[in-house]
């Protein structure tokens, strides 16, 4: 037997069970009902009210008993894994298996509390996690609840409502313009030489460099249309269209880049390379692998006497000569290929005092004008 406390059409229902402490509360949702407990019947009837009034705001969820570490598997296969290329997915996968799944995966997913999610965040940092990997964690975790409230499986996204770390610039070590001369000089006579230069002056990603065609390369007209990239997967070396529109790109060549394109395919056909159509191969004429180009750039930077970089910081460089040099924010994105201004700007930071000391003179230049001159 149990003890009823009627109420009014939509109103829910209060009531005890036999054998059962305290009080109960049922509200129907989509003719599915959801239920409330308390010890009091006072605070069952508040959370009564509650779940009424977000039954009314639509977000009252009454949804299966799903574990969030099913969940979060169900979306890698049926939502993550149809969308990205499978080098990203290997990296959700990864984050959600052993960052995620151990923490959270037993949690039931219309339950999860962002004091939950905080706790994990701030474990994963004092274990010892950079900041910029709890962030990812972050975010692909509220990627996923951000789907299941589009299923009607919880009522709310956990991670949303908790912060991640403060973000923290990236600190990148741009070659100056001598050290620029210096490496190109070193690289003379390199078999590499102009995957170096493309590199260096026109900013290009590795896998941008290392999936071009000599069809991208238009010597005549000086023009590269960057259309693709070439990237390692479990099956070996793969070639994928750039992340974005903006990507997709055509970038002119610097006239000492002509020349060193040039040398470098009169090079490639006097030996006799397969003609595998890639710019930058092996000696037998297959892709070059991204690991072994990093080793050799290294050697060379040993070769030059500079200090150590990452293949990568031969685009910052690009970018941050071009911008000393005047070049407007918006030229070098469009070369660079960011997807927005404030990825430029905010990136290349460090070379903002220089051009604002460079605008300040070049307005002290036409206010403090000579006697007797306009």
């Amino acid at each position: 037997m149990s003890k009823r406390d009627k109420r009014g059409n939509g109103q829910g229902t209060l009531y005890q069970r036999s054998g059962r402490k305290g009080w109960f509360g049922a509200v129907t949702v989509n003719g599915r009902r959801k239920l409330v407990h308390a010890e009091t019947k006072t605070e069952a009837a508040r959370l009564l009210a509650q779940a009424i009034a977000q039954r009314e705001a639509g977000r009252l969820v009454v949804a299966p008993n799903q574990a969030t570490g099913a969940y979060l598997q169900q979306w890698l296969e049926q939502v993550v894994k149809p969308r990205v290329r499978p080098g990203t997915y290997r990296g959700y996968e990864q984050l959600v298996r052993i960052h995620l799944v151990p923490v959270l995966g037993k949690t039931r997913l219309d339950r999860l509390a962002p004091a939950q999610v905080q706790a994990l965040l701030n474990a994963k940092l004092e274990a010892g996690l950079a900041p910029a990997t709890v962030r990812y964690i972050r975010a692909v975790l509220r990627s996923a609840l951000k789907q299941a409230v589009r299923w009607g499986l919880a009522s709310y996204n956990a991670a949303e409502l908790v912060d991640g770390p403060r973000g923290e610039r990236e600190e990148i070590h741009p070659f100056t313009p001598s050290q620029a001369r210096q490496l190109l000089d070193a690289a003379k006579g390199d078999r590499l030489e102009a995957l170096y230069a493309v590199a260096l002056a026109m900013g290009l990603r590795q896998g941008e460099a290392l999936g071009l065609r000599w069809e991208d390369v238009d010597l005549e007209d000086g023009l590269i249309h960057v259309k693709r990239q070439l990237l390692r997967t479990k099956a070996g070396l793969a070639v994928a269209p750039v992340k974005t529109a903006r990507g997709r790109r055509t970038v002119t060549i610097p006239a000492t880049i002509v020349e060193r394109l040039a040398a470098h395919r009169q090079r490639q056909l006097a030996a006799g390379i397969a003609p595998t159509g890639y710019v930058f191969t092996t000696t037998g004429g297959k892709p070059l692998d991204a690991r072994n180009v990093v080793r050799a750039f290294k050697a060379l930077l040993q070769k030059a006497g500079l200090p150590d970089r990452r293949f990568h910081d031969l685009r910052h460089s690009a970018a941050t000569l071009l911008l000393v040099q005047g070049v407007p924010a918006r030229v070098v994105m469009d070369i660079l290929g960011h997807s927005q201004i404030q990825v430029t700007l905010g990136t290349y930071s460090h070379v903002l005092p220089e051009l604002h000391r460079d605008a300040a003179d070049r307005m002290d230049a036409i206010l403090r004008r000579e006697p007797g001159r306009l």
